[in-house]
């Protein structure tokens, strides 16, 4: 699936919370309908098969609760997407990536064969169900997926994000049964898009203390013994030695990183004009930098919702030279299932913060995780369109929106904001309840309130800008004319 990854260490966001978010973007040519979930232990089974690969794991029999993000149609798998544990540990997955021939040469996929029954690896399909209700911290997260990984085989390339309160960990598995990952520096973000990003890494650290890399057993063997390090000189880089180099990446992927680094750093490099340091096409983009400015849960709402704003390539732009106008892909596109955000905030509760569908159109609205259930309104989802569920009305705001752009601007604008506002009065008001409540059964009662108010403010705000951004399009219908019959 096509997504675009943020991941803020604690030191460069602005509440001390590691950060991590991603948009979930369908395939083309069809909606995949999601909807926000607790898995509880007895859901878990100590079996498990996966729909699509058909390989079948044993599961440890002690899973912990978790919250999920899957698809409401489980014909292809679950797909959990995202989610926060109740240890507090969150994983997101996955972001699918790339590689080359050579890599995919000596260690292929491990892909079903339906002539022979013979079963694939596991994939997105899988990840997050059976990792995350197993772990307590990012980097067991990284320990368990690795040796899974090793052991069953993957049949696709992934990205994978872990975190907890003290840090954040990324994961990009390489070939069938390889993989390798890094800790994002506490002081810096790291900007991915749909391709291979590590662009450092230490061997001997990961075979040493493991401070900041890990990776399985035999990678510097297996890169050694098939001639993948392409280094002339200097320090080893993993991404032209595993990732792709190909024309797509410049219009699909590398815009992404480097319209994101562009906006968090933009005094740091040259980002524009004839002689840039780094411009949309470059392979070179960095894969983490330390931000100008601490980085707050609306920045990355906002670069996960660009269409590429203040820049010639803006497939909204109204007005001078169209000619570069759509040349990228955007981050925020009209295929995007859902956006996760999960703050693990220090001296707070976890948050999952939700948007359902196209994000430059949508609201991000942030949740408790330590509950039993989650509202109706984002639990809900139904295969047909219904107005009664967030995912579903996010969608209808989106497509109206979009073709009232330039009229509806300013109502989702107002929308966006007034949802943030209220996000972070109700959160601000509940964290205080919470921190004077010693009884575990009452603080959950109190998630659980918090997050009832939060859906009724999402639905209600998401009701009254249906009904505006309706209004605009219906005056642009082609029978519109002014005068009134009044």
């Amino acid at each position: 699936m096509p997504c675009t990854t943020i991941l803020v260490g604690k030191d460069a966001s602005y509440d001390g919370s590691c950060i991590m978010a991603r948009n979930d973007d369908a395939g083309a040519g069809h909606f995949t309908p999601k909807k926000f979930v607790v898995i509880q232990p007895s859901e878990q089974p100590i079996e498990y098969e996966s729909v699509l690969s058909h390989v079948k794991i044993e599961l440890p029999k002690d899973p912990m609760r978790y919250t999920a993000v899957p698809n409401i149609d489980n014909e292809k798998g679950i797909w959990a997407a995202c989610g926060i544990n109740e240890a507090g540990v969150g994983m997101s997955a996955t972001e699918t990536i790339t590689s080359n021939p050579r890599v995919l040469g000596a260690d292929p996929l491990v892909v079903y064969d339906p002539d022979t029954n013979t079963p694939g690896g596991i994939g997105e399909e899988d990840l997050v169900y059976i990792t995350l209700p197993y772990i307590h911290s990012a980097r067991e997260g990284v320990e368990r997926l690795g040796k899974l990984l090793e052991q069953y085989g993957t049949y696709e390339m992934n990205g994978i994000g872990f975190s907890d309160t003290k840090e954040v960990w990324w994961l990009e598995s390489i070939g069938g049964h390889h993989w390798m990952a890094r800790r994002v520096p506490d002081d810096a973000y790291i900007a991915m898009p749909n391709q291979l990003g590590i662009d450092y890494f230490d061997f001997e650290d990961a075979y040493g203390k493991k401070e900041n890399f890990m990776c399985s057993a035999d990678l510097k063997d297996f890169t050694l013994r098939w001639n993948l390090d392409l280094t002339l000189e200097g320090p080893f880089d993993p991404r032209a030695a595993f990732g792709s180099h190909d024309d797509a990446d410049h219009v699909y992927n590398t815009p992404r990183a480097w319209y994101i680094e562009r906006y968090l750093n933009p005094n740091t490099f040259v980002w524009d004009g004839e002689d840039p340091d780094f411009s949309p096409r470059s392979d070179d983009i960095p894969w983490c930098l330390v931000p100008e400015k601490k980085i707050t849960i609306e920045d990355v709402k906002y670069l996960l919702s660009s269409h590429y704003q203040g820049t010639p390539y803006d497939p909204y732009m109204s007005y001078g030279d169209r000619s570069m106008a759509g040349a990228y892909r955007s981050i925020g596109v009209n295929r995007t299932s859902f956006l996760g955000i999960i703050q693990n905030r220090p001296h707070a509760k976890a948050l999952e913060w939700i948007s359902f569908g196209a994000n430059p159109f949508n609201i991000s609205v942030p949740f408790y995780v330590d509950v039993d259930q989650t509202p109706e309104y984002v639990s809900n989802t139904t295969a047909s369109v219904d107005t009664n569920n967030f995912y579903w009305v996010s969608r209808l705001i989106e497509a109206m929106a979009d073709a009232s752009y330039k009229e509806s601007l300013n109502i989702i604008e107002r929308y966006q904001n007034a949802a943030f506002a209220k996000g972070h009065e109700i959160i601000n008001r509940y964290d205080a309840l919470i921190s004077k409540e010693t009884d575990p059964k009452a603080k959950e009662s109190l998630c659980a309130k918090a997050n009832q108010e939060l859906a009724d403010m999402a639905q209600k705000l998401s009701a009254k800008t249906l009904d505006q951004v309706l209004y605009q399009l219906s005056c642009n219908m082609k029978n519109a004319y002014a005068r009134s019959d009044a």
